[in-house]
């Protein structure tokens, strides 16, 4: 299996620092709501809704605010989202993908378009970088749940596909079909996990100076800011020295 991913422990690091909590939370919500609506609002029966409780309750969301969330997925008057994936380029050719949910798609698709424009970037087709990704499920542990080799053993087990390690903690990998039954089974091995989602992982990825990484990050900041946008997913790489300055 792989060693340290430097790219996936930044995109870590970074959505843990730098959300805004309230905006995080009624991102969340709206995921647990949508997931409630698309299927049975047990957790337990609904595979999709229990990771996003599960995501929820590790970025500290209050019971009462998750428990709200599947409420208002059995009332007459929850929203329609539908669920867009936006594809674009920024500073130096990174791949973005945006993920996004929306109650008016021209809306969504007009301030996407523009704030890549105003951040050095530019939207593409669907599909101008998906192919520079693959469907994941992902699953973080600090580094106090075990070294390298407990988390291996664990993995294996567990039927995950790889493990990155690091001082920073355990990241684990696998198909994006069997993250339910991977979660499950690493949890009942290694506890409760820091976050457990699916995710876009960069097969390639584009590297930068400090310049385009300041860049780069005005964009990123600019796209999570919009209350439709879900998650930004990039391929940058960076350099020690340059995650330094930033």
């Amino acid at each position: 299996m792989a060693g340290h991913s430097k790219w996936a422990n930044i995109q870590h690091r970074k959505g843990r620092q730098d959300a805004v909590r309230s905006k995080l939370f009624s991102k969340l919500a709206k995921e647990i709501t949508v997931a409630a609506k698309m299927g049975d609002p047990d957790p337990e029966k609904n595979p999709r809704l229990r990771l996003a409780v599960k995501e929820a309750k590790s970025q500290s969301v209050p019971k009462d605010v998750i428990d709200r969330a599947i409420k208002k997925s059995m009332g007459g008057d929850a929203e329609n989202y539908d669920e867009i994936r936006y594809e674009g380029y920024g500073p130096n050719g990174v791949a973005v993908i945006v993920e996004a949910m929306t109650d008016n798609k021209n809306r969504t698709a007009s301030t996407v378009r523009s704030t890549f424009s105003k951040n050095g970037g530019n939207l593409g087709e669907t599909g101008s970088v998906g192919f520079m990704f693959e469907r994941k499920g992902e699953v973080t542990y600090g580094a106090d749940v075990g070294d390298a080799d407990t988390v291996m053993m664990a993995a294996i087990e567990a039927g995950a596909e790889d493990v990155e390690s690091s001082e920073d903690g355990h990241i684990i990998w696998c198909a994006d079909t069997d993250l339910n039954e991977v979660s499950n089974a690493l949890e009942a091995e290694l506890g409760e996990s820091e976050s457990t989602k699916l995710v876009w992982k960069p097969t390639t990825t584009t590297e930068l100076d400090l310049d385009n990484m300041q860049k780069l990050m005005r964009l990123v900041d600019a796209l999570e800011d919009d209350d439709d946008v879900q998650r930004v997913t990039t391929n940058f790489e960076a350099s020690d020295e340059v995650l330094a300055q930033l």
